[in-house]
């Protein structure tokens, strides 16, 4: 059946630098693109889901000079990495998107070539203090003494000509799209930050660099000696990937959807160059860019020099791609730095889905095979408990369609977890095991062992745009035949969507406990 369409949604996750080890921060930004997408796949709607790699710049260069090999070759070995991590994650992007791709280059020397003829770039010569490790320019009164104020190593003084975007002419006009449109910034606390940030005057964005002193990156169309700086490339990526300039629909119909979510450190990039660059170029801003926090490790800023980077594949090998899913999704609100540990990933993992939820679809599915060969029972006349149930499941419903909208993942979690926490309380409160000793409680055991299964499959349903593999396994053990991703959360969620009669498959446990005597 052909069920038409809500319409369209954009979502993108930052181009990852290639150069970096895939970390939790990664992880967290990617699972959080893939949950939203998933769920507004499940909700009516056509979804472009995209992800990258940023393969330019002096960092790249240098690694592959060192590796003795040429950078796009470098590049495409450390492409790799993100690659099979998101695939090990169980990541649904629609396109993956590469800076040295031929796809990308046109669209990033077209917007160049067309932003120099109307005036918007012009050559200047810059005086600056350059540091190499964050590709930077700072003046004298950014530095802190005498050093980087981003990363505190030292900087060198460079005095040479390049081009310049003339970001500063768009400022009253950014400043008046940011407060008019309370959505296009979020958090509101991000937003501030950037209404702050504007009341200092916007200076022009230096776009390029001289191939002299770095050659890896793509050539300006209008001087072949000049090399376009990180943002001018990396930015464009969000509308290249999407057939800007071609021709192709795809830019028409997700454009005006597309959501940015970002790490709180590209904000300023996200937030001020990008949709300056876009109003110049004649394109309207995102419709969203949503900031999220940083991870720290047990307690401490994750870093290489403390050897504490959370190692995402790690963490899969240890705890399973789910679990993993679910822990950096409900832990902690999106939006506000969070604190990874073990010990609270092994209390999530046996509080939240061993015990809660995967004890009770084992108990639920075993109690219906035991009592009934397997077969789900035809439910007889609700009585007040199970009216309870169904109206928990029916609230729920609405509610995390929009806890999902406005990015509240661990609400949303949290909003699943009344259906699967009443559910428990259901079975407790009827006793089912107490109505199968004698005959005349069969029709009231039919109908609790029923409600039970109904409440896990409109979970399991909830629950597939944040944990997929554990809900495809919970649906097809509940004997539905349809595809999990087939379903419409709106329609497929309401309550008496499972048939009786339905041969139920055994149980396989969903999330064994983790004795917390193992060392993790």
């Amino acid at each position: 059946m052909h069920r038409k369409s809500k319409g369209a949604f954009y979502v993108t996750t930052p181009i990852y630098y290639v150069n970096d080890v895939p970390h939790i921060g990664h992880a967290y930004t990617t699972v959080a693109a893939d949950v939203i997408s998933r769920y507004k796949r499940l909700d009516g709607f056509d979804v472009f889901f995209l992800t990258g790699t940023d393969e330019h710049g002096q960092k790249v260069e240098k690694a592959a000079q060192e590796r003795n090999v040429d950078p796009k070759t470098h590049c495409d070995e450390m492409v790799k990495r993100f690659q099979s991590l998101w695939q090990r994650l169980n990541i649904s992007n629609t396109d993956f998107i590469r800076t040295t791709e031929a796809r990308h280059k046109t669209v990033v020397q077209k917007v160049l070539q067309d932003l120099y003829d109307r005036g918007e770039i012009y050559q200047a010569s810059y005086d600056g203090w350059y540091c190499v490790p964050c590709e930077r320019f700072w003046t004298q009164k950014d530095l802190v003494e005498g050093t980087c104020p981003d990363c505190h190593r030292s900087v060198s003084e460079i005095s040479e000509s390049n081009y310049f975007f003339r970001m500063g002419k768009y400022q009253t006009w950014l400043i008046e799209h940011i407060e008019k449109d309370e959505g296009f910034i979020l958090p509101p606390s991000r937003r501030n930050e950037m209404l702050g940030f504007l009341r200092g005057p916007l200076e022009d964005l230096c776009i390029s660099r001289p191939k002299k002193r770095l050659s890896w990156g793509i050539e300006i169309p209008f001087d072949t000696d000049y090399v376009t700086y990180v943002w001018f490339d990396a930015l464009i990526n969000y509308i290249s990937a999407i057939g800007y300039g071609s021709g192709k629909s795809d830019f028409s119909t997700f454009w005006p959807e597309a959501l940015h979510l970002i790490g709180k450190d590209i904000l300023t990039t996200h937030t001020i160059y990008w949709p300056t660059m876009l109003s110049a170029a004649g394109v309207t801003p995102p419709k969203r860019v949503f900031a999220h926090g940083w991870w720290t490790i047990e307690g401490k800023k994750m870093s290489k020099s403390l050897q504490n980077v959370v190692e995402p594949n790690l963490l899969i090998d240890t705890y399973g791609v789910d679990a993993v899913r679910y822990f950096l999704m409900r832990e902690v609100p999106f939006g506000i730095d969070g604190d990874f540990s073990h010990s609270a990933m092994v209390h999530r993992i046996n509080s939240d889905l061993a015990n809660d939820l995967g004890n009770l679809f084992s108990r639920t599915v075993s109690m219906v095979i035991r009592y009934f060969d397997g077969i789900v029972p035809a439910p007889s006349t609700l009585q007040e408990a199970d009216e309870r149930l169904r109206d928990v499941s029916e609230k729920v419903l609405p509610q995390v369609s929009q806890q999902v909208d406005d990015l509240a993942f661990s609400k949303a979690l949290a909003s699943i977890w009344e259906v699967v926490s009443a559910t428990n309380k259901y079975i407790d409160e009827t006793a089912p095991w107490t109505l199968a000793k004698e005959e005349k409680g069969r029709p009231r055991l039919g109908t609790v062992l029923y409600n039970a299964l109904e409440a896990l499959r409109i979970s399991a349903l909830l629950l597939a745009a944040f944990m997929p593999a554990t809900s495809e396994k919970m649906w097809s053990q509940l004997g539905m035949e349809a595809s999990l991703w087939e379903q419409r959360v709106d329609e497929d969620g309401r309550w008496g969507g499972l048939k009786p009669g339905k041969k139920l498959a055994k149980p396989a446990p969903l999330f064994p406990r983790i004795e917390t005597s193992k060392p993790v």
